[in-house]
C-alpha cells in the first residue's frame, strides 16, 4: 500500500466526519468504521476506479492507496476538495461563535468541515434519489442502484456513470430501486442532463440553484441542499430543512432563513452544525440545542 498524508488547515473533528460519511454510506459502494475512523470507497483516477481507505485523526487524513497506482499524489487535490481540507476551521469557527445562538455547537465541535462528495453526478443523484424519505431508504435504494448498475473494482462498485444511467428505461428504474415514477423520471433526467455535459462546477451559488429549480422533480430543499453538498459553497443553507428547522426550535423555512443571515458568510458551516447536533452525534451522549 501507499500512504498519502494530508494535513488540513485548522483542526478537524474525525468523529463527526465519519459519522456523516456513515450515514450516507451506500451499501456496496462505501464502507465505513467509526470506532478505527477509517472509511472506504472508490475514486476515479487515471482513467480507472482505485480503492482508498481514508483515517480521520485531529490533525491529519491518512490516505491508504494501492501500491503502484500512477501519480498517487494526484489524489491529493480531489480528496482535498472533498473532505474540505483547506479551509481554515479556526477562523470559521471564531466567527460563528460570535453568535450566541450558534455558539455552544461550535464550542463542542469546532473542527467541523464542510464534506461534500467526490463527484458532482453522486451528489445529484444521491440526493435526487433520497428526497422525502428517510436517510435508510435512501441508502436502500442506491444500494440496489449500485448493486444492479454499478461497476466492481477492488471489491467494491462505483456509481453508474450518467451516459450509462440514462439509458436505461424508466420501468426498468423504477422496478430495480422501488422508486415512485415521479422519482424515477427525475433520476433519468438528471442522468440525461449530465451525460448532455451539464456541470455544476463553475457557478455561482445562486446561477446552480436557477439550473437545478429547472430540472423535473427538483425543488427548493433539494437545490438548497446541492448547493451546500455538492458544490460545498460556504455561505449557503437550506431554510425549509426539517433537521436544521427543528434544531433551531422548530421555526418556519422563513424564520430559518432570517436566522442564518446572521451566520454569513459561513452560513453553510452553521447548517453543518445544525446537522451534526441532531443527526451525526454519537449515540448516547447528550445532544446540545443551539
Amino acid at each position: 500500500m501507499t500512504l498519502l498524508r494530508l494535513f488540513p488547515q485548522g483542526p478537524t473533528d474525525p468523529e463527526t466526519a465519519l459519522r456523516m460519511l456513515a450515514a450516507h454510506a451506500i451499501p456496496g459502494a462505501e464502507e465505513a468504521d467509526i470506532p478505527s475512523r477509517t472509511y472506504t470507497r472508490l475514486l476515479p483516477h487515471a482513467g480507472a476506479s482505485v480503492r482508498v481507505k481514508v483515517t480521520f485523526t485531529e490533525d491529519q487524513v491518512a490516505v491508504d492507496l494501492p501500491h503502484g497506482i500512477p501519480d498517487p499524489d494526484g489524489l491529493a487535490v480531489p480528496i482535498r476538495r472533498w473532505l474540505d481540507l483547506d479551509s481554515d476551521t479556526t477562523r470559521i469557527a471564531d466567527a460563528l461563535a460570535a453568535d450566541p445562538l450558534i455558539r455552544p455547537l461550535v464550542e463542542h465541535r469546532p473542527g467541523i468541515r464542510l464534506i461534500g462528495y467526490p463527484d458532482e453526478f453522486e451528489a445529484v443523484t444521491a440526493t435526487v434519489v433520497g428526497q422525502q424519505v428517510s436517510l435508510a431508504a435512501a441508502r436502500t435504494f442506491m444500494g440496489r442502484l449500485v448493486a444492479t448498475y454499478g461497476k466492481s473494482a477492488a471489491g467494491l462498485k462505483a456509481l453508474p456513470a450518467p451516459q450509462d444511467l440514462a439509458v436505461i428505461p424508466d420501468a426498468e428504474l423504477q422496478a430495480v430501486i422501488g422508486l415512485t415514477g415521479a422519482r424515477t423520471r427525475a433520476l433519468r433526467a438528471v442522468a440525461q442532463k449530465w451525460a448532455d455535459g451539464f456541470t455544476l462546477a463553475h457557478l455561482t451559488a445562486d446561477e446552480a440553484r436557477r439550473a437545478l429549480l429547472a430540472l423535473p422533480g427538483i425543488g427548493p430543499w433539494t437545490a438548497d441542499y446541492l448547493t451546500v453538498r455538492a458544490l460545498q459553497h460556504p455561505d449557503t443553507f437550506a431554510p425549509g430543512d426539517l433537521v436544521a428547522r427543528r434544531a433551531l426550535g422548530s421555526v418556519t423555512a422563513d424564520q430559518a432563513r432570517i436566522t442564518a443571515e446572521r451566520w454569513a458568510p459561513w452560513r453553510s458551516y452553521a447548517l453543518m452544525h445544525l446537522w451534526a447536533d441532531a443527526a451525526y452525534g454519537a449515540p448516547g451522549r447528550g445532544r446540545r440545542r443551539a
